[in-house]
């Protein structure tokens, strides 16, 4: 299943809530001050960080392949009175009418295209939206086996709808750098319930197997780091590719 149809009805009302890791903000106010406007978001989801981008000020474009989180995005958005651009459109696909100075991904969305020809296509589409001096930067991870299969994690929203998300079984394949995981998620209010079972696919790669995508791509490797910005040792579970034409 791929991350168009993963993100969708409940899956997609309940990411907000139930989501385990938040970017900061102020990384990506610092990446565009630093490389430019304008700059386009990857996989922006529901709004998280573009919209607090857009209320800075700063010329920042938005895209993703979930038509229901782009929805939510532009709920959001209204509610907060602001005008934001996104665009429905896969990563590997895009085919936008304008260039960037800074592409960025907030977090390893990357990693959620399943095989190496897309993740070799989304480059190539990166490349060809890049200003001549621009840069793009794409966060990875190499995740390890799940150890918490089975165990809910719940949340509520300011309705009182209740939430879960539970990993059920997984298959962790390092031959192919992907792990597939069976997850459940669950909503109910006073009235209903709903159930949606999902496969969440993470196909990672490692530093010399993304060094060689973005070389086929034709993007040179300007640095890779920890996520502080730091040397790398050569076993991070997660790192930060800095790329440009």
């Amino acid at each position: 299943m791929d991350a168009a149809d993963y993100y969708t009805g409940i899956v997609a009302e309940g990411y907000a809530v139930l989501k385990g890791t938040h970017f900061p903000v102020d990384r990506y106010a610092d990446l565009i001050t630093a490389s430019g406007e304008p700059a386009l978001e990857l996989g922006c989801g529901d709004g998280d960080p573009l919209l607090e981008l857009r209320r800075r000020g700063l010329d920042v474009e938005g895209v993703d392949s979930s038509a229901d989180m782009l929805a939510r995005c532009a709920q959001r958005a209204a509610e907060a009175g602001l005008e934001v651009v996104t665009h429905h459109q896969r990563m590997e696909d895009l085919a936008l009418d304008r260039r960037f100075a800074t592409i960025f991904l907030a977090g390893p969305t990357f990693t959620l295209l399943p095989d190496d020809d897309l993740a070799a296509r989304a480059l190539a589409a990166i490349r060809e939206h890049l200003t001549e001096d621009g840069i793009a930067e794409v966060p990875l991870w190499i995740p390890p086996p799940r150890e918490d299969l089975g165990t809910a994690r719940q949340a509520e929203t300011e309705d009182g709808t209740a939430l879960q998300f539970t990993a059920l079984s997984e298959e962790y394949d390092a031959a192919h750098r992907t792990r597939t995981t069976h997850v459940r998620y669950e909503r109910w209010d006073r009235q209903t319930s709903e159930v949606a079972e999902r496969e969440w696919v993470i196909h990672w790669h490692t530093q010399e197997s993304f060094g060689g995508l973005a070389e086929a791509a034709g993007l040179q490797v300007v640095t890779m780091t920890d996520l502080d910005g730091g040397a790398l040792t050569g076993d991070e579970e997660q790192f930060v590719v800095t790329l440009r034409r």
